[in-house]
């Protein structure tokens, strides 16, 4: 039965030295690579290129520890090319230009390079620009891998040259298919009762690469019979979970966060609420995000909404961590179970557009003040009707300016709060239709 750290090469011969597990059980077909079929199958955009003999520069973005280097590595050998990896956290514009050399000299020799840039959102935008013209001549293939949002971080002229290729973090049934080939490797099976086996699947996070190290570890204790998940826990650290307070995760959790809010979920709010502060998040940053989503989605539906959340934020302020964590969780709770409108929101929008479009419209002169003769001379403030004198308070005159036709801005849904305001709304009407104002629905 072999040591976890004999020293086994891939075809049984013996290495020169103690090689990882990770590194031993790097696949060697691409077949053998787990849980990206969505792209390697036969239907996938890796696998229909490969079947047709024409592979395009890529850009994988995906999560650590899903493939990507091995992919690569993998794609050169199916087509044949010279592999060549850089990473952009060590290299800069004199390595590229070796790179790019050397490339050209195996051109004129007759073969092509695959060249791998590990972390290519790292270089800049001068350096993504260098790529350009030896993708374009056929000098190399391009195959970037990130971990961050292409669009965000890569110029639009190197994405427009590649194909972007998603791939998933690994699943439960991924991770024990990597954990059985990994035992298979090591001749025996890991020292673990079933719920301590799932708690390891959970503490590598899709990531295939941190479980093979946590395995590794495991696999060199000398102990008796199985562990238990108490005992296991205690044993090994657990993986931080991914979240990047400035990258795609930051802004994939917000929006998991905001968007249960505004579908009325509490405990997928809590959650989300959860991760990012576990996560590292600024209870600030989530005090501001919370009361938008007040302003935004929760609106005049329930005008308390607004101020419980500036009082979370305010208690925060005051109690800090942990303590004022909790006042963020119940601003979140109310948010989430309060009536929803988004009616003053898109109010503000449209006439916001408005203003744009009319642009130095002035004002009817019956609303202007008349401070001075000359001003009243002009006309100013003629015939302004004072609603506090009119019939029941309002006048029914027209505020808008003369050249514009009347907005209908404000529609006030049915639910909470909004659903009297929607009344008002209606009376007026009616009252501005019966005095010879032009009513909101002309």
């Amino acid at each position: 039965m072999p040591d976890l750290f004999d020293n086994f090469s891939g075809d049984g011969a013996v290495g020169a030295g103690p090689r990882p597990l990770a590194d031993r059980l790097r696949p060697k077909k691409l077949d053998e690579v787990i849980g990206q079929e969505q792209i390697l199958g036969p239907e996938g955009p890796l696998g229909v290129m490969l079947a047709s003999g024409s592979l395009s520069s890529l850009i994988l973005w995906g999560p650590p520890g899903v493939g990507k280097t091995t992919i690569a590595r993998l794609l050169a050998d199916e087509t044949d090319l010279h592999f060549e990896q850089i990473s952009a956290i060590f290299s800069g514009v004199p390595e590229l230009r070796k790179v790019f050399e050397a490339a050209k000299l195996r051109r004129r020799q007759g073969r092509g390079t695959l060249l791998f840039v590990d972390e290519i959102h790292r270089f800049n935008k001068a350096q993504q620009d260098g790529f350009l013209p030896h993708m374009e001549d056929g000098t190399i293939l391009l195959v970037g891998a990130t971990t961050e949002n292409p669009s965000f971080e890569l110029n639009a002229a190197l994405l427009s040259r590649s194909q972007v290729l998603v791939l998933n973090r690994l699943g439960l049934a991924d991770l024990e298919r990597l954990a059985q080939r990994a035992e298979k490797e090591i001749g025996r099976a890991l020292p673990l009762d079933g719920p301590a086996r799932e708690a390891l699947l959970s503490m590598a996070d899709g990531d295939g690469r941190a479980l093979l190290n946590l395995i590794e570890q495991i696999a060199a204790w000398k102990v008796e019979g199985k562990l238990a998940t108490a005992a296991l826990t205690q044993r090994l650290m657990r993986r931080a979970a991914k979240y990047d307070k400035s990258g795609e995760e930051h802004y994939n959790l917000i929006s998991a966060l905001h968007k249960s809010v505004r579908g009325s979920d509490p405990d997928a709010a809590l959650y989300w609420l959860a991760r990012m502060l576990e996560g590292g998040e600024d209870p600030r940053f989530l005090a501001r995000r919370i009361t938008r989503m007040a302003v935004e989605d929760i609106g005049l539906a329930d005008p308390q909404a607004q101020g419980i959340c500036l009082q979370a934020w305010e208690t925060y302020e005051r109690l800090g961590s942990p303590e004022g964590e909790l006042a963020l969780a119940q601003a979140v709770v109310y948010l989430a179970l309060a009536p929803k409108s988004n009616a003053a929101y898109a109010a503000f929008g449209a006439a916001w557009a408005a203003a744009k479009k009319t642009g130095s419209e002035p004002p009817p002169k019956h609303i202007l003040n008349a401070p001075t003769r000359m001003m009243k001379d002009q006309g100013y403030g003629a015939g302004y009707a004072y609603d506090h004198d009119a019939e029941d308070g309002f006048s029914g005159q027209n505020y808008f300016p003369e050249t514009m036709r009347r907005g209908i801005f404000y529609q006030p849904v049915d639910r909470g709060f909004e659903r009297e305001l929607k009344k008002r709304v209606d009376y007026f009407a009616g009252l501005r239709a019966k005095r010879g104002g032009k009513d909101r629905s002309d």
